[in-house]
């Protein structure tokens, strides 16, 4: 049974909300790109304060530019850091500074609704945005831990109009979690625990609203095992699930960061094959999540923050 004193939290959490609380006062009220530039610097003081960081978001990039220089996929000034220690380096610190940046956006959130997302935002092949939307019916989105976290769920709601169920991880701090949940209120975003997801997702879409899911990295445990950038990773099942129970369109979005305060977009459609066992389905609905994936971390690998956590199944027995 929780108690007052749990639900109420600690004196820190409440004190480290009130501090969030103004640390996004001030970066929504400095400059915007005076505000990137202090991001950028924390990110370089980060990049040489934390070593383990640094070492697995080395070994974790490698791996991607090194499929990515092998399939001749993405961003082709990004392949020679398969092969160049030095040009590998400074895709890292820039991932860093990038890591940073979502800190920074996470604090402007209040600020990036209505017309921001959509003057920022260039979308890449824009036929596909409008299909999502034009039947006006329920609609899952998943997205990754990549470029700008909170920008596909602004510019979701902006242009569909309608509200975003997506989960969060529970924060031990209920003060913590409060906050985060206010913020995203503001623009829509309404966020709800892991350990519910999974009904109000679907009550979500049986309303007529959007589904949004992040599930690149598998977090809970349980995932289905596929081949990720040419190395075995396990993948959360969530989003293929909730398409295969609810038969609704699923689509996968990233949003990466271009020149400072502007920003790139690309939704790919992802479908449930008709026939096979539900697990042959499940299955090769995620391979297709993974392709499309690997086709937009490959266009800022520096961008995929989830390079910070391990991945594969090689660094989880690790």
């Amino acid at each position: 049974m929780t108690t007052g004193h749990e639900r109420a939290g600690t004196w820190r959490g409440r004190l480290a909300a009130r501090l969030l609380g103004s640390a996004s006062w001030g970066a929504c009220h400095l400059p915007e790109r005076l505000a990137i530039r202090l991001a950028e610097l924390a990110g370089d003081l980060w990049y040489r304060l934390a070593p383990a960081k640094r070492d697995l978001a080395r070994a974790n990039l490698e791996r991607v530019v090194t499929w990515m220089a092998a399939n001749q996929a993405g961003d082709p000034t990004a392949w020679p850091a398969a092969s160049d220690p030095r040009q590998l380096e400074r895709l890292v610190r820039s991932a860093f500074r990038h890591y940073a940046r979502n800190y920074l956006e996470t604090m402007r959130a209040p600020t990036m609704g209505g017309a921001y997302v959509t003057e920022r935002t260039t979308i890449e092949d824009p036929s596909v945005v409008d299909a999502a939307f034009a039947e006006k019916g329920p609609v899952i989105f998943v997205g990754l831990h990549f470029g700008s976290l909170e920008l596909p769920g602004f510019y979701l709601v902006e242009r569909s109009g309608r509200p975003v169920t997506t989960p969060m991880e529970t924060i031990d701090e209920p003060a913590v979690q409060a906050w985060f949940v206010r913020t995203r209120n503001v623009v829509g975003i309404r966020l709800v625990e892991l350990k519910v997801a999974r009904s109000e997702l679907a009550g979500a879409l049986e309303r007529g609203e959007i589904a949004g899911l992040v599930a690149d990295r598998d977090i809970t445990g349980g995932g289905v095992e596929l081949s990720f950038f040419g190395s075995p990773a396990p993948i959360p099942a969530g989003p293929g699930l909730l398409a295969i129970q609810s038969h609704v369109p699923a689509f996968v979005a990233g949003v990466w960061r271009t020149r400072p305060g502007y920003y790139r977009g690309r939704l790919e459609r992802v479908d449930v094959p008709a026939g096979g066992s539900r697990r042959e389905q499940l299955t090769a609905f995620l391979a297709a999540e993974v392709a499309a994936f690997e086709r937009i971390i490959a266009k800022a690998p520096d961008q995929w923050w989830a390079v910070f956590f391990p991945i594969w199944s090689a660094e989880a027995r690790a």
